[in-house]
């Protein structure tokens, strides 16, 4: 059985294949069109996914859709009617949105099959059961308490439930406006970021500020109720009538402006993003608190965009009963096509599980020869060496910033190892030099430790693995000064463990860094530069290169430089530019 499992309805379009319950490929549109975050039809995906999985479109049985316009649709009516504020945007997005995006689905369908009974069947699933029920049943756990949290799918913004083997059920919903999502997108926009795009801005800008200062008021304006659904008071809020403003005069008045894009941050800013980062997790918290006494589950799985919240994930690691939490790497909306897809299989199928998804990589890859060929085509001056790990751990020994593209792409907004640019974290200075030279983003932005499972526990106060970079602990205190790159101002970490079974080469990069220095621990940011995907092709990763403050690239068997150093394995670059001071 083949099935497509599709995104294409909101942002972070994405394509993924599963045979008989295997998943083979999923690839998001973005690193393939350029476009962060495109909304557009994942049609490069759909044909990347076919090719690697090395099938036809005739091949496709089922094809998976992770939406049902319909689904809710009283609710949503219901709610324009009662507040006539939103009639316009509400035609626009629920009719006109909606009937745009199913017009592509449906002539790229029919391009491909000429009637719907020559097809595939097509298969519209409700977005939240592509989100928590379809991470539960690629999740290592047979029985767990589920939770969904985004801004809005279908109306809905949290759906709790429970699962045990192939079943599923609802333990309840909360819906628009009631949304955290939403709420975490005014504050957002108030410290003068793009909503949906930059919530990671706000997430790394809270530990700078002070959430004591706002914690009393924000904590007033969002509360959980009994049955562990959310109600909030909307009069601090704007964006129940649909409106770009997120935020109510009432809120401006009370707190002062809203910062505007390129401005200083001044305190209230960050005093804001640390109340409104804190009410969050405190919230999950008491939802998650919900969920274990409804279900006495050991195990949590968390899916949805709030749930890419990586300082609230580790939260519920140490604080809930819950003993671990599941947060698939794609954990937003480029997941639900994965998760539509293993709804259909197992939920409505009721096929055996026998898929785990603890391998974020599985998008494209390169051979050296391919790699080599653009290198030749491009005329670039290039060395082969083949022990790249150990070339690779001498220049970050050195201090150099290097671009690292090797095997399989991961899936979802993290770089995992195989499209990363490392450094070492040691150099004190390191991140601000990567912030400005490389990255070109904002000074204050931290960047995460990738470390081998076997020195996690020597360097971080977390007691599960991270295996996807979705969970934030602290740095022990005794090793903060000896990682200082990779340590944010509040002493924590976004932690990315590596085991070598899942990516020896990232895994044995890491291992000979730490028996040069001690320190078996990288810094790791994605292969690219703000506002631009992270890069999915050899020519995507030299553009990059020579566009940014990278020392070197590393890809595949092969070394580039920008200038003129010639390097082996032996003299242990002694010819190559100074280190960071």
């Amino acid at each position: 059985m083949v099935i497509l499992g599709l995104n294409y309805y909101f942002h972070d379009s994405t394509a993924c294949i599963v045979v008989d319950g295997k998943l083979v490929a999923a690839i998001e549109e973005e690193r393939l069109n350029r476009d962060k975050h495109t909304r557009v039809f994942p049609m490069k995906s759909i044909d990347r996914c076919l090719k690697i999985a090395g099938l036809d479109y005739e091949d496709i049985d089922h094809i998976a859709v992770s939406i049902k316009p319909t689904h809710n649709l009283g609710k949503k009516i219901g709610y324009c009617v009662s507040n006539l504020k939103t009639f316009k945007p509400f035609v626009n997005h629920e009719f006109v949105h909606a009937y745009n995006k199913q017009k592509s689905f449906w002539n790229w369908f029919h391009y491909h099959w000429d009637k719907k009974s020559d097809g595939p069947e097509v298969h519209f699933i409700p977005h939240h059961y592509s989100h928590a029920p379809g991470s539960f049943y690629v999740s290592p756990y047979k029985e767990a308490a589920l939770l969904g949290i985004d801004g809005s799918g279908e109306w809905a913004t949290t759906w709790l439930g429970y699962g045990k083997d192939n079943t599923v059920k609802c333990l309840g919903e909360s819906f628009f406006p009631h949304s955290l999502g939403s709420f975490y997108e005014a504050v957002t926009q108030y410290c003068g970021f793009r909503t949906s795009y930059d919530e990671g801005k706000t997430m790394g800008l809270a530990p700078m500020g002070d959430p004591e200062v706002y914690r009393e008021e924000v904590e007033k304006m969002v509360k959980v109720e009994k049955n562990g659904q959310l109600k909030f008071d909307l009069s601090w809020f704007n964006f129940q009538n649909m409106h770009w403003q997120r935020l109510s005069d009432k809120f401006y008045k009370k707190f002062g402006p809203a910062r505007k894009p390129g401005e200083a941050f001044e305190d209230r800013h960050k005093n804001m993003a640390a109340a409104f980062q804190r009410v969050l997790e405190d919230r999950v918290l008491e939802i998650c608190n919900y969920l274990y006494e409804q279900t006495k589950a050991e195990y949590l799985v968390i899916s949805g965009g709030v749930s890419l919240n990586s300082v609230m994930n580790g939260r519920i690691v140490r604080e809930s009963k819950f003993k671990d939490v599941y947060v698939m790497p794609a954990a937003g909306d480029n997941g639900t096509a994965i998760g539509a897809a293993y709804y259909l299989y197992n939920g409505i199928f009721e096929k055996q599980r026998n898929y785990v998804h603890l391998n974020p990589y599985v998008g494209t890859s390169y051979t050296n020869s391919e790699i080599e060929r653009v290198l030749k085509g491009a005329k670039l001056n290039y060395q082969t060496h083949e022990d790249i790990c150990e070339v690779a751990a001498s220049l970050l020994e050195q201090g150099k910033i290097i671009g690292w593209f090797q095997g399989t792409m991961e899936i979802g907004p993290r770089a995992l190892g195989s499209r990363s640019i490392l450094a070492n974290p040691a150099y004190p200075q390191m991140k601000d030099k990567i912030n400005a030279e490389v990255k070109f983003r904002e000074a204050y932005r931290p960047f995460a430790p990738s470390a081998i499972v076997e020195a996690k526990d020597e360097f971080f106060d977390l007691e599960v693995e991270a295996p996807f970079m979705l969970k934030v602990c602290q740095v022990r205190h005794d090793k903060q000064e000896i990682i200082p790159a990779v340590t944010h101002v509040d002493g924590s970490a976004r932690l990315q463990t590596v085991r070598r079974e899942l990516h020896p080469r990232y895994y044995d990069l890491i291992k000979k860094l730490g028996d040069k220095t001690g320190v078996p621990v990288v810094l790791n940011t994605s292969f690219n530069i703000q506002g631009e995907p992270v890069v999915e092709s050899p020519q995507d990763a030299i553009r990059c290169f020579f566009s940014t403050g990278l020392d070197a690239l590393v890809i595949g068997n092969y070394l580039l430089f920008k200038g003129n150093e010639v390097v082996t394995e032996k003299n242990a670059f002694q010819t190559t530019a100074s280190v960071v001071e």
